[in-house]
């Protein structure tokens, strides 16, 4: 087992992608993933509702997302505290001894509809807890949404940074980078058309 993952989830998540590569998706069971981890099949159903979740962290990233936007300092505006998040999160989960897993784990999903469809799903449900989190911090209801949309495509760009296998930078410095470029490309459009941020709308 990988050094991150001395704990049941993570045992779960390994055995799980060993045998979806081995024996494909559809050929595993929920049983054979606890067989593989050396556990029950209650000690896999008190972590994951089935075997498409025991891929998705169980909520953790959301968690970390949200624990984040809630811990940047008042000040921040909306999307620099998600900028935070994404900066703990690098540090926290998408760590240099987890690129191997994720990779091979992003081409199990990619090789599989419902696994992208659950996917996708997991995007809007993220979406929604930043929301949420900024909510919590006083944004108002537009802004916080438009930073927490934002704040997923920075997600996917960074992520699918640091997936390529000719990258070796974190996480964090490349969401900074996607949030600047993103940002960058905001004002971009803001100069060609014209238009201008509500005020006390923007970051």
């Amino acid at each position: 087992m990988a050094r991150w993952q001395p704990d049941a989830p993570g045992r779960l998540a390994a055995a799980a992608l060993d045998l979806f590569e081995e024996r494909g998706y559809e050929n595993t069971t929920v049983i054979d993933i606890a067989e593989r981890a050396g556990l029950t099949k209650s000690t896999f159903f008190r972590h994951f509702p089935d075997k498409r979740e025991v891929l998705f962290g169980g909520g953790t990233v959301a968690g970390l997302l949200v624990e984040g936007i809630a811990s940047a300092p008042p000040a921040a505006g909306p999307l620099d505290a998600v900028a935070d998040a994404l900066d703990a999160l690098g540090r926290t989960f998408f760590t240099a001894d987890r690129r191997e897993f994720s990779g091979r784990r992003q081409a199990v999903l990619n090789a599989h509809t419902e696994l992208r469809e659950r996917e996708a799903l997991k995007r809007i449900d993220l979406t929604a807890s930043m929301i949420e989190a900024l909510h919590r911090r006083g944004v108002p209801d537009l802004t916080a949404r438009v930073a927490a949309r934002l704040g997923t495509l920075v997600w996917e760009i960074a992520y699918d940074r640091w997936l390529d296998a000719d990258n070796s930078e974190d996480f964090g410095p490349l969401a900074r980078q996607a949030l600047a470029e993103v940002r960058a490309a905001g004002a971009g459009r803001q100069e060609r058309t014209g238009f201008k941020d509500h005020p006390g709308g923007g970051s």
